[in-house]
């Protein structure tokens, strides 16, 4: 396992490194087996627009970042995926990642020997998490592609402007938290279940310098790689919920679109449709606040193992 969750033990004279801050969810990267045809659903039919592309080497699109706001991206990564679900890798942003890096390391976390510069030109570094996703941690640099694309492609027609969260799936409840909680420094908000489940399913893990969150998918039983694009999600919040389902009703974009667009009421007492992509992965549209405007009240069912 590549992340050890227990700390360096360090001289009487050394002091551990600070914690850099960590603002958010900065990107939410999935594999994407028709790329004409995932594009027609982000960007066609949800409203967003391309920032850039990378090439492979034969010319053809190797990722395509679909723009939600200058900080949060979908990265639609054109290949089959590995054999493990559409999950390619969770993308966090920071202030510092050269201080993440040797603060990570003193937490016993395994690193790269130094930060890189990604190619869209940004400092980052990759580790890996209890349940072995993938968290690359950016640092935005004003000359890098997302730093000098500040302020351009983002349509009117964005459905949103702003991923809430996005879900992974854990195994080890206690796990998970000692590394987004007691490394990263996000905090607990909540935690649900479905109204049939007997065990908890769900905790939201807020960021501690930003207002999203990373939400764990618990399971008892890992999903096989088929049925994992609905823990594995994105959520996007929206004001009005009718007005947003209304929006896509109309687009043209709808008839390649199956699905009924169906208004639920989640279990956090907040409307939602669920969406899916053609590789299955679920976009969460999400109104912001609560039905009454009182936060739900959190699940005290225990963790499912």
């Amino acid at each position: 396992m590549a992340v050890l969750l227990c700390g360096l033990f360090l001289g009487p004279t050394e002091a551990q490194p600070a914690r850099p801050k960590v603002f958010g969810v900065a990107h939410y990267s999935i594999f994407v087996s028709d790329l004409a045809k995932a594009r027609a659903f982000y960007e066609d039919f949800l409203g967003y627009e391309e920032a850039f592309t990378l090439p492979k080497a034969d010319g053809t699109v190797e990722v395509a970042f679909v723009k939600i706001n200058d900080r949060q991206y979908v990265e639609l990564f054109n290949e089959p995926n590995k054999g493990e679900g559409q999950l390619n890798h969770l993308g966090l942003y920071t202030d510092d990642v050269e201080r993440m890096r040797q603060y990570l390391a003193s937490r016993g976390v395994k690193v790269p020997e130094q930060a890189n510069r990604s190619r869209i030109g940004n400092k980052m570094i990759s580790v890996v998490d209890p349940d072995g996703h993938t968290v690359e941690i950016v640092e935005y640099l004003a000359d890098s592609w997302t730093g000098k694309d500040t302020g351009q492609h983002m349509p009117a027609t964005r459905i949103s402007d702003r991923m809430m969260h996005a879900g992974i799936l854990v195994g080890n409840l206690d796990a998970a938290a000692r590394f987004y909680g007691g490394i990263l420094g996000c905090h607990e908000t909540w935690r649900g279940n479905a109204l049939t489940s007997t065990t908890l399913n769900w905790v939201n893990m807020r960021v501690p310098d930003g207002d999203n969150h990373v939400e764990f998918m618990l399971y008892k039983e890992l999903p096989p790689p088929d049925r994992r694009g609905s823990p594995h999600h994105v959520c996007l919040v929206v004001p009005d919920i009718k007005k947003a389902v209304a929006t896509l009703e109309e687009r043209k974009a709808r008839t390649g679109y199956a699905r009924e667009l169906k208004i639920n009421l989640g279990v956090d007492n907040k409307r939602q449709v669920g969406l899916f992509d053609p590789d299955g992965t679920r976009v969460e549209m999400m109104e912001i606040d609560t039905i009454d405007g009182k936060p739900a009240p959190s699940s005290t069912l225990p963790p499912p193992r």
